[in-house]
């Protein structure tokens, strides 16, 4: 039974939080204006993070990423038009890249955006999207072709991957600057082209997500738009007036995003003006994910430059905007911050969902700790996320276990947006960020290695490819291959990737919150999200991590089991098999069978 806490504590602790929010408000009023994303601002210093702990001199953390897109057969140059020398803005967001099974084969395939060219005075042109097939973790054959995806009339960045008509066969978006470009899945290897969710609506689009907004079944689709500009809205910037440069974004309003709704006839109905979305943002990155854990689906918005946003659904499509409050749309200097990167965790295991940004020069990534009921604490200082220091621009980024020693790691891609910086270099180094339970410790890696080389980095995924049961990335740039990185961590406990399939609810199973139950530590909240990163799509399947004595048949007292709350309110418990990396879990009354092999 629940006891509510009686009515003055409650209408205390709403004053409480409301005076907070007006702190918050009166701190940002107070610096924003000077706070434009590139302003010769002084660099964080050092001294500004926690001191260092006496106990915290640990030897250091390797990194254990071997890249290995040409000896894999993938090829995929993203360009951006840049060499027109037309210094638009449209040439800083890059592109991304996806991992999904298109051809149900049970190997993960690659998707990676193109991009597109400039000709003055005045012209964009798209350029294709590249599709690798995965020949049985061994390599990948060139597919664009054969798959049908080989349309270059859209300038793209982003890739969203959401099974829409729930037929068993992945649908894909394609974002950018035109109109979103959607492919429908056939069955049998090949895609074709479908009407786009967003009609005829052009405006710029940057990343996407899937999930089941309205409760009702049927994958919906958020859809992230960035800012006004064209040809003819394009002013002239740069450090002096002899050296023309890349505008910011503050030089133009941002555009309003959009929700569609599934219609579960394929069709898509326009809701934005419906579900309650705010119109002031500069959408880049997008998470759908149940945050506050009430079995809905939130929505979270990385924003550029202005307050990220994040949504919190009543459990029927309409989304409340609580950033603010939450404390998830500032920084904890009460500023807005150039965000583009996100992503969800539960990095201190407390089985609540945490949140993760990347973001922009001279301001720190942030780790948003989930309080409960909504609430969120930005706690970058607390856990040596400030040690990294505010050179880095922060794109692409996944939080996840790695190298299997059950706490999170967090991968970051990292590269430059203008021609002409003038305190970071154009080309940065991707950042491995390792958690002892503690505090988070910049991996170093290997002279000569993936991550020991600057990178002008854009969109990350993450997958595994070769069906070892650990994960592996996939990382855009912009003007260099897309990079393969094969994971050989030593694996400290054992790897298991969870696929659900909805059958009562959406059969993505977006929204799916898993537990380990009879785990022999605490057990981290874990869950099916949508979007994610930066412009890309990483593979759905839940990655687990169990000591190696959590090993069903393996000796253990009893075998350990999974507990999944599917979003249709479906408890289902299922046994965590000894033998295999992979487990498939199809949703179904209690008591039925419901697991199956990769």
């Amino acid at each position: 039974m629940i006891t509510l806490p009686p009515l003055c504590a409650t209408t205390s602790r709403r004053a409480g939080r409301w005076a907070l929010v007006l702190l918050v408000v009166i701190l940002a009023l107070a610096q924003a204006s000077g706070c434009s994303r590139r302003q010769a601002l002084p660099l964080p210093l050092a001294g500004r993070t926690d001191p260092p702990r006496r106990d915290s001199v640990r030897p250091e953390v390797a990194i254990h990423f071997e890249e290995r897109a040409a000896a894999l057969g993938v090829y995929s140059l993203y360009r951006n038009g840049g060499e027109a020398e037309q210094c638009t803005i449209l040439e800083s967001l890059g592109g991304g890249v996806g991992w999904f099974d298109f051809d149900r084969d049970g190997w993960l395939d690659l998707v990676a955006t193109g991009g597109g060219e400039i000709t003055p005075p005045a012209t964009i042109t798209g350029l294709p999207c590249t599709v690798f097939r995965n020949l049985g973790g061994k390599g990948f054959s060139a597919a664009a072709t054969e798959s049908g995806i080989s349309d270059s009339g859209l300038y793209s960045h982003g890739v969203a991957v959401g099974d829409h008509d729930s037929d068993g066969f992945p649908d894909l978006i394609v974002t950018g600057y035109g109109v979103p470009r959607f492919w429908k899945n056939m069955g049998d290897g090949t895609f074709v082209p479908a009407p786009s969710p967003s009609g005829d609506d052009d405006r710029w689009s940057s990343s996407a997500g899937w999930a089941d907004l309205n409760g009702d079944g049927v994958l919906d689709l958020y859809l992230a738009r960035y800012v006004d500009w064209s040809f003819d809205n394009h002013p002239v910037c740069g450090p002096s007036s002899a050296v023309r440069d890349i505008c910011p974004p503050r030089s133009f309003s941002g555009l309003p995003d959009s929700v569609y709704l599934g219609n579960g006839d394929g069709t898509f109905t326009d809701a934005a003006a419906d579900v309650g979305l705010r119109s002031d943002g500069k959408g880049l990155g997008v998470l759908l994910a149940d945050v506050d854990l009430d079995g809905d689906v939130d929505v979270y918005v990385a924003n550029d430059t202005t307050d990220n946003f994040l949504y919190i659904n009543d459990g029927h499509g309409h989304l409340e905007e609580s950033g603010l409050v939450s404390g998830t749309a500032i920084d904890d200097q009460g500023v807005p911050n150039g965000s583009m990167g996100i992503d969800l965790c539960d990095f201190n295991r407390d089985g609540q969902p945490d949140l993760w940004v990347t973001n922009f020069e001279r301001e720190w990534f942030a780790l948003y700790r989930n309080e409960g009921r909504g609430n969120f604490l930005h706690v970058s200082r607390r856990y040596g996320i400030t040690d990294i220091g505010g050179l880095f621009v922060g794109f692409g980024t996944a939080c996840d276990d790695f190298n299997a020693d059950g706490w999170v790691d967090i991968v970051v891609t990292d590269g430059h947006v203008v021609k002409y910086p003038d305190a970071s270099p154009l080309l940065q180094e991707p950042l491995y960020l390792a958690f002892d339970g503690d505090r988070f410790r910049r991996g170093t890696p290997p002279s000569g290695s993936y991550f020991a080389q600057p990178h002008m980095g854009r969109g990350l995924a993450s997958g595994d490819f070769d069906g070892d049961g650990d994960l592996d990335l996939a990382i855009s740039h912009v003007g260099e291959p897309l990079a393969v990185l094969e994971n050989t961590f030593p694996q400290s406990g054992r790897s298991l990737l969870v696929h659900l399939v909805g059958t009562v609810s959406n059969r993505d199973a977006v929204g799916a919150r898993l537990e380990i139950l009879a785990a022999t530590g605490p057990a981290p909240a874990l869950q099916v999200t949508g979007g994610g990163s930066y412009l890309s799509h990483s593979d759905r399947k839940v990655h687990l991590v169990l000591a190696k004595e959590e090993n069903a048949g393996g000796g253990g007292s009893s075998p350990v089991r999974l507990r999944v709350r599917w979003p249709s309110g479906i408890v289902q418990d299922v046994a965590i098999p000894g033998n295999r990396t992979a487990l498939t879990v199809v949703e179904t009354a209690p008591g039925s069978s419901s697991e199956g092999p990769r």
